[in-house]
């Protein structure tokens, strides 16, 4: 499995971009996709754009496997390049753990769009830290939302149970379902599954003897279609199964085909729709046989996330040189100032070819995820369709979590807040 971190080279008209991705191991059929729209995108603004404001991006590749040891290594080898590195996805919650400390002293900002640690929203504790559009506290939420709905706003007695990779990602949302059942009154279980996750029997037979009324699906990589095919075979219904965005995507479920038709995923952008982007990316890139990958996975929904996520670090360069200077190489220290206040409106979204996919988001110095927007998708068989309308999470139960927890790492860390005033 590889994880993917892209950095634009920062020297005399050019920006680093790391690239951590992770193309071999547990995890590679979600990390091969993801890490092809990431470097798709920084292609496809240097062929039609020129680069931003005239300053090209340039990246390498660093394979992580998704193990944190590599991680640190490419994130340690890449930070000091040109300028320094405009800002690193790790593509992994644990390496996310592992280089948080190390960002207060390396000034580089950490860009974690849809996971990382939940609390890092909070921008005057994490100043280096970005979870941009949701977090696994926002996503759980969510779900818990569309339960509800489905059961006419009354969870009391029901039973939900979460299956989860047992790694520091498949445990992030478990403080929010247990204040949630708290509150709701439903019946939470912990279903931890161990690495890689291709053995699942034993979690299966007890769901089947539990009898839950939902399951929750923390999973990633080889992990989901071994779960989704072990439900099948247990008898679960998969409409009553939802997963994480990184357990809904076209290759976990389309070797199982109507095995998994009802199957739920939760989504940060909008699944089914296909947006100016593609077009342009095969224009510019793809018909002139530039591509990363195959021309079919272009549109998928694992590379439609990745073309995301470095559009969200080119618009954080591109806000930063409003203030530094347009056709500047920025330091990483500047770029994180661009994430800090990012605001990509309906209107910027749409030139950017992004109009259909995703919805607006603003960052903060305080709000360092912006705005949270999430729906529901359904496998039916043979494609993903949109069966929601958009959710936000409920603030009342993900502020005060995160305030919690920010405040905890606060004061383990010695880490002092700032004000945003």
């Amino acid at each position: 499995m590889v994880a993917a971190t892209s950095i634009a080279q920062a020297q005399t008209a050019e920006q680093f971009v790391p690239l951590l991705v992770y193309r071999t191991g547990q995890f590679a059929p979600l990390g091969i996709p993801w890490a092809d729209g990431k470097q798709d995108y920084l292609k496809l603004v240097n062929a039609r754009d020129g680069g931003v404001n005239g300053v090209k991006l340039t990246y390498e590749e660093c394979e992580t496997a998704y193990d944190a040891a590599k991680g640190v290594e490419c994130y340690e080898r890449l930070k000091g390049k040109g300028t320094g590195a405009s800002g690193f996805d790790p593509q992994s919650t644990g390496i996310t753990f592992a280089v948080t400390d190390k960002a207060y002293a390396d000034k580089v900002a950490i860009e974690t769009p849809g996971y990382g640690l939940s609390q890092s929203v909070d921008g005057t504790v994490f100043e280096w830290n970005f979870p941009l559009l949701g977090t696994y506290w926002t996503a759980a939420d969510v779900m818990i939302q569309d339960i509800a709905k489905k059961e006419k706003g009354n969870l009391k007695g029901k039973k939900i149970a979460l299956v989860y990779h047992d790694s520091p990602y498949g445990k992030e949302p478990i403080p929010l379902l247990q204040k949630r059942a708290a509150a709701e009154g439903f019946e939470l279980s912990l279903f931890p599954v161990t690495p890689p996750g291709v053995e699942q029997k034993s979690v299966w037979l007890q769901i089947r003897q539990q009898k839950p009324d939902y399951v929750l699906f923390w999973s990633a990589g080889v992990m989901t279609p071994a779960g989704i095919r072990e439900a099948q075979a247990s008898g679960f219904p998969r409409e009553k199964m939802y997963a994480i965005w990184w357990a809904g995507s076209d290759h976990d479920v389309k070797d199982i085909g109507a095995g998994a038709k009802g199957y739920n995923a939760i989504t940060i952008h909008n699944s089914a729709a296909k947006d100016k982007v593609q077009d342009d990316l095969r224009k510019f890139v793809y018909d002139k046989g530039q591509g990363t990958g195959a021309a079919e996975g272009v549109g998928t929904l694992a590379h439609t996330r990745g073309m995301m996520i470095s559009m969200l670090q080119v618009e954080a360069i591109r806000a930063a040189q409003e203030k530094y200077g347009k056709g500047k190489a920025l330091t990483s220290e500047q770029v994180r100032w661009g994430y800090e206040n990012l605001d990509l409106t309906a209107d910027k979204l749409k030139a950017l070819g992004f109009g259909e996919i995703m919805r607006p988001v603003k960052t903060s110095c305080s709000n360092h995820m912006g705005t949270d927007w999430a729906r529901i998708v359904t496998w039916d068989g043979s494609k993903w369709e949109n069966k929601s309308d958009w959710y936000q999470s409920d603030k009342k139960f993900i502020d005060p979590l995160v305030k919690e927890f920010s405040e905890k790492y606060a004061k383990d860390k010695n880490v002092k807040a700032r004000s945003c005033s």
